[in-house]
């Protein structure tokens, strides 16, 4: 099998909306995930077009509120992570912790010194700590006073907050990310564009005008990145899934690719080339608009062409498959489904496990980028039994990650530049998805159900060792 490269980031994500907790601590704001009710139906309850962003205790959970309480217990999780042998931590900082408003003028000074703590945390550790900015949260009032994403007064507070923490934070954080899975948005804009039906979700044009806006935001933080220092590493984050043909029908064929391109590469192309791709207009016109539809000027689209990402921060949990000349079985998956491939197993939660297809998803996006590859987030959500001696043995979890590492061995001896891996939800909390503890990827078990009952004691995993002894080999022993 092919060597990892010396130096390769090996660690583990999470966000900071998913486990924190603390939520109205430390002067923070409520965000869109503090309003986001948990259990499976959250994304059915939030599509409602009677949905209001109003957290309503007497009818629904809020499993974000307290996520695993990493706010009080980062220390007590750092050093486990320490213990792994982690490079590097991916994780977010909360924008309602720094400008609880969104709007304001001045930070959160309390918010600030939060993560001081945690980035000190993990530099005591020799930790890198490689950090999202915005991670499927904004502050509540931003999407309900201003509409979200659509609009682009956004662009102006993002700004804000995003030269508030590189600025703060340059010389100690190398890694950064402007947006997690930005193109998620094309099923669900209400994590990552604060829009929902009654702010406009269902418009597509709505939809683009964000992304735009998050483009040009996007841009701002890379130049002032780079104006900080010319070698920091600002990149962008996609949601990324290895798309199929289910059979060689011509018809499936341009329907595979169409697919690939509205989905898996439109954002990209935007942030990474730094211009709108050939097909955009293309795309806008299956929804009824164009790109001169949308409210842009000639300076946003030279900010987006001097200032390109520097590397390409991804997710990859599964693959999907195209079939549109005909019924077939589908199947659920990370925010899309799509047909059941049926030379695939699925998770419980019916994703299509898939580790050849990562080894596809990397060299896709280098042959297309030639840019730098970071692998963010990866992992099974799969229900872990405990037993009495607060065991877990989760060998399917170790399967998992072994293949989808070998295949990342596989695409580097294939000359992909790939500089490092970060397993989604290093310690168990709250999915994004469903709002659920039941659905854990952790390689640390936390004691809480989906009620929102336990000690909150966290327990090494069978996999906590295994990937212990894959970091200490820099990824030969598996």
């Amino acid at each position: 099998m092919t060597k990892f490269p010396d130096g390769f980031l090996w660690g583990g994500a999470t966000a900071a909306n998913q486990l924190e907790g603390g939520y109205q601590d430390g002067g923070k704001g409520l965000s869109i995930a503090d309003a986001l009710p948990g259990g499976p139906d959250r994304f059915k309850i939030v599509q409602q077009p009677d949905f209001d962003w109003t957290i309503d205790e007497q009818r629904y959970t809020y499993p974000n509120h307290t996520g695993i309480d990493h706010y009080h217990r980062f220390k007590e999780d750092i050093a486990l992570f320490a213990e792994m042998g982690f490079k590097c931590y991916r994780f977010s900082i909360a924008w309602s912790r720094i400008f609880p408003q969104g709007d304001e003028l001045e930070p959160n000074e309390a918010g600030l010194k939060f993560y001081d703590a945690v980035i000190a945390e993990c530099l005591k550790y020799k930790i890198e700590p490689v950090i999202t900015i915005s991670h499927y949260e904004m502050p509540l009032n931003l999407a309900k006073l201003y509409g979200g994403w659509a609009n682009k007064r956004l662009i102006t507070f993002y700004e804000r907050f995003a030269r508030t923490v590189l600025t703060r934070y340059h010389d100690q954080v190398s890694y950064w990310m402007t947006f997690n899975e930005i193109n998620s948005a094309a099923h669900f804009p209400v994590m990552s564009q604060g829009l929902v039906p009654a702010n406009g979700a269902n418009q597509k044009q709505n939809i683009f005008q964000a992304w735009h806006n998050q483009f040009v935001a996007g841009a701002m933080a890379v130049k002032i990145g780079h104006e900080l220092d010319p070698h920091l590493q600002v990149g962008c984050m996609l949601l990324f899934a290895t798309t199929y043909s289910y059979n060689a029908n011509p018809v499936n064929q341009l329907a595979t690719i169409q697919q690939n391109q509205d989905f898996n590469y439109f954002c990209g192309d935007v942030q990474i080339r730094g211009e709108y791709p050939a097909y955009t207009n293309r795309l806008m016109r299956q929804y009824g608009f164009t790109f001169n539809d949308l409210n842009w000027n000639d300076e946003e689209l030279a900010l987006l062409k001097a200032n390109p990402v520097d590397y390409i921060g991804f997710s990859y949990y599964m693959s999907a498959a195209v079939e549109v000349t005909a019924e077939q079985e589908t199947v659920a998956g990370n925010l899309l489904g799509g047909v059941k491939n049926p030379f695939l197993k699925a998770s419980d939660w019916g994703w299509q496990i898939d580790p050849v297809g990562l080894r596809i998803a990397l060299n896709e996006l280098y042959d297309r980028y030639q840019k730098p590859l970071f692998i963010v987030e990866n992992g099974l959500g799969a229900v872990d039994q405990i037993d009495a001696q607060h065991q877990v043995d989760d060998d399917y979890r170790i399967d998992y990650l072994r293949e989808h590492i070998e295949a990342m061995a596989g695409a580097i001896g294939d000359g992909v530049d790939l500089i490092g891996y970060t397993p989604w939800g290093c310690i168990d909390l709250v999915s994004a998805s469903t709002g659920q503890m039941s659905k854990r990827y952790g390689f640390i078990y936390v004691d809480l159900d989906d009620a929102g009952q336990g000690t909150l004691d966290r327990y090494r995993k069978k996999s906590f060792g295994w990937y212990q002894t894959v970091i200490k080999s820099n990824g030969e022993q598996l």
